[in-house]
């Protein structure tokens, strides 16, 4: 190959690989120095010069101009430098050629080696820079091989590495089997990109709902946290601004189709999906699922909530080794601990969550009262009581209950006395017709104690 064949070359590859002309020239110049001095034992500093155009290359030895020279192989006197140009001063570097005369075989060679070079390079960053941007997210692949423990999957013109920390339990990866990863992390190497992939991570799952679920891809409904333990069990929990999309059924599909695939992908694992809420209570609440819960008392300080269930559904709840409610936990980031309605009501659960809880129908005033006297009960030192202390304490509470009653009673009298006007109050002080007694205290006889008149007239007067 000539010089001209060889620029040619190089704008080609240019074009068609990307690679910088210039970069090869400056890489064949700096290998060419190398070359040179290695070939030829020389200290001098060498400086060799690829023309652009032509293609020809030139060795120069520089040198520093001195007015007496102590090494010729590092200087130049001022006398033979103004023979090659007048101009020349002390201090000045020149450029003197001393091209060999094999130096052309020595850079076809050294340029043949960097060129190859250059393009391993530029392979290895223009696969970098297409892989980067895969991080984070999710790829198809094929199952090549097994070395060791690691399982090599083909994700186009790189084989990425699957770990066993990040692989399915109990999952076979056979050869030629396609499958969906998640892209770990992609690292530049000597040897070129390598990349590490996961079949366990969380944000596997959410990928996988991006791709099913054009609401969760266009950010209809959100994905506001997922808990997993790969292979088995995975609790996801959305959420949308839109009230007239319902999340969770966007995410279930019509008939299950749309969950079914990804639990298909995932070779039977099992996803529970769950509205989120802002409330921590109805939160957790639906994390249980698919266990009912009775109620839920929260302790935002200790980031801790318990929760009580019915008694046949205390092992739905807790799952299979602990896994409903560790799954629950990580999905909220609430410590939980969980009690059956008969356990509750035992250690006292109940009353404590209703006591946190505070009882809608039970207005402010009351529980206020309530509270109050209760503190009240509890600075008071119980004493030891006998038997005829309690008979007693039972007969003035019994006094105390009669006394309610005639107070009761009295209140009745008074109230029925308010409902006459106050010609009836009258009635209490009548007089005789005939002799004038009076006859007070509300009571009326039959005959006028005095002089013996009947009554009828004194009602009759009392009339008119």
């Amino acid at each position: 190959m000539d010089r001209v064949e060889f620029i040619n070359a190089l704008n080609q590859i240019e074009k068609e690989k990307g690679i910088d002309k210039e970069v090869i020239f400056e890489a064949i110049e700096t290998s060419l120095v190398s070359a040179c001095k290695k070939n030829f034992g020389t200290s001098q500093n060498i400086k060799v010069v690829i023309n652009r155009e032509t293609g020809d290359v030139s060795c120069y030895a520089q040198k520093e101009v001195v007015e007496e020279v102590e090494d010729k192989m590092l200087q130049i006197s001022l006398e033979d430098a103004r023979n090659i140009n007048p101009y020349f001063i002390i201090g000045d570097i020149i450029d003197i050629e001393v091209t060999p005369k094999n130096f052309g075989r020595i850079s076809a060679q050294t340029a043949k080696q960097v060129v190859v070079q250059k393009f391993r390079e530029a392979e290895r960053e223009i696969l970098y820079n297409q892989y980067i941007t895969k991080e984070k997210d999710i790829m198809t692949g094929i199952v090549q091989r097994r070395e060791r423990k690691n399982v090599i999957v083909q994700l186009g013109k790189i084989d990425a590495i699957l770990t066993p920390n990040e692989q399915i339990p109990f999952e076979e990866y056979n050869f030629m089997d396609r499958i969906k990863v998640y892209v770990l992390e992609v690292k530049q190497s000597t040897k070129g990109p390598q990349i590490y992939v996961s079949r366990t991570h969380p944000e596997l799952v959410k990928r996988l709902f991006e791709q099913e679920v054009p609401e969760v891809y266009d950010g209809t409904v959100e994905i506001k946290s997922i808990a997993r333990e790969a292979g088995s069990r995975t609790k996801i929990a959305v959420y949308t601004k839109d009230k007239n999309v319902d999340a969770l059924g966007a995410c279930v599909g019509q008939n299950g189709y749309r969950v079914n695939v990804i639990v298909n992908e995932l070779h039977g694992e099992k996803i529970d999906v769950i509205n989120w809420s802002e409330d921590p209570k109805e939160f957790i609440a639906a994390a249980l699922s698919p266990s009912k819960v009775v109620a839920v008392a929260i302790n935002e300080q200790e980031q801790s909530a318990k929760i009580v269930v019915p008694d046949h559904q205390l092992s739905l709840a807790i799952g299979k080794e602990g896994q409903n409610a560790r799954l629950s936990a990580k999905l909220t980031g609430w410590r939980i601990d969980i009690k059956s309605e008969t356990q509750a009501r035992e250690t006292n659960f109940l009353e404590q969550e209703n006591e946190l809880k505070c009882n809608k129908e039970e207005s402010e005033q009351e529980r206020m009262l309530r509270l109050c006297q209760e503190a009240f009960a509890d600075l008071e030192e119980p004493e030891e009581e006998t038997s005829e202390d309690f008979e007693q304490k039972q007969e003035q509470e019994i006094e105390e209950v009669k006394e309610i009653e005639e107070i009761k009673e009295i209140e009745e009298v008074e109230d029925i006395e308010e409902m006459y006007d106050e010609t009836e109050y009258d009635m209490k002080k009548l007089a005789c017709s005939i002799c004038g007694h009076v006859c007070e205290g509300g009571f009326i006889p039959k005959q006028c104690p005095t002089c013996g008149a009947d009554t009828d007239e004194f009602m009759e007067q009392f009339e008119e």
